[in-house]
């Protein structure tokens, strides 16, 4: 088998010399070439555009099965991908084949999803039936000794490194009080649930793809445990126009198709927008709009 020559999308390039990853670029096609060498895989071009940690490319095995090959960069978010594709099974996921992890990078060959077109070129309404169905279908209780993590560590983790890039932050309007709440919720959140379930925590539109196997599946989770009110933030966030129109309306659309708490969407919603307003002012004046009374 000849030596892989691999091209990096534009998007992980970018995003790795911005993040001060460009040594890890170096490493990867010395990891791509390992990996495609002992699965016995014939590759084709990455996907593109891309996204910002993971070379991900189209590839067929020894028995010309059609697959994937995800080569990332490991961090924190992400450790666990393959332990929740596993525990999945295939069930509203892409099934995962084999697993290597190295010292900075972890190779998941994965099922490919055929005609893989995104979620997020159908209308919204749709998006909501199919995203609220995946999540039925992910949210198990897990089997003890499982690795996952749970979401209170994370929240307290993003808490953490808010209060000490952003102190002094206040909302639009000059509400520094309201930021403080914003995150004492964020953390407080996660101890209150009254259900712990297997979290995908990056559902939206755009890891969901067209399949043959089922409608739908899902891609590139980042699993922890905790409560799922949580697990519906990512697509709110997603669906700019209708949250910034009618977060409430968008809220209980969402929590009555899942069968969730509305009050309680909307108060991790509240606080998700506070953590996230630094790098969106329309997330800062989003969260002052639907502050708890």
């Amino acid at each position: 088998m000849s030596p892989v020559t691999i091209s990096i999308p534009t998007v992980l390039r970018d995003a790795s010399i911005r993040d001060g990853r460009g040594w890890w670029l170096d490493q990867l096609p010395v990891i791509v070439e390992m990996v495609q060498r002992r699965w016995l895989l014939s590759l084709g071009p990455p996907f593109e555009p891309g996204g910002q940690t993971a070379w991900v490319a189209p590839a067929s095995d020894e028995a010309g099965n059609e697959v994937v090959l995800k080569v990332a960069w490991r961090h924190t978010e992400a450790e666990h991908e393959a332990d929740g594709l596993r525990t999945w099974n295939g069930t509203g996921a892409v099934r995962l084949r084999r697993v290597e992890r190295f010292t900075h990078s972890v190779a998941l060959l994965l099922e490919r999803c055929r005609p893989g077109t995104s979620l997020s070129g159908r209308p919204e309404s749709e998006q909501d039936v199919v995203i609220a169905g995946l999540l039925e279908q992910l949210w198990l209780e897990p089997a003890p000794g499982r690795p996952f993590r749970p979401l209170q560590a994370m929240c307290a983790e993003w808490a953490d490194e808010f209060e000490w890039a952003n102190g002094s932050l206040s909302l639009p309007g000059g509400d520094r009080g309201l930021v403080r709440d914003g995150i004492a919720l964020f953390r407080s959140l996660p101890s209150t649930a009254d259900r712990c379930v297997l979290l995908c925590t990056d559902l939206h539109a755009g890891n969901v793809l067209a399949a043959e196997r089922e409608p739908w599946l899902i891609i590139d989770p980042k699993p922890y445990v905790g409560d799922p009110t949580f697990d519906v933030l990512q697509h709110l966030l997603s669906c700019d126009e209708r949250l910034r129109a009618d977060p409430r309306g968008l809220a209980h659309r969402m929590a009555e198709l899942l069968e969730l708490g509305h009050d309680r969407l909307m108060l991790w919603l509240f606080a998700r927008c506070v953590q996230e307003s630094p790098n969106s002012a329309r997330l800062g004046e989003l969260a002052r709009r639907i502050a708890p009374a």
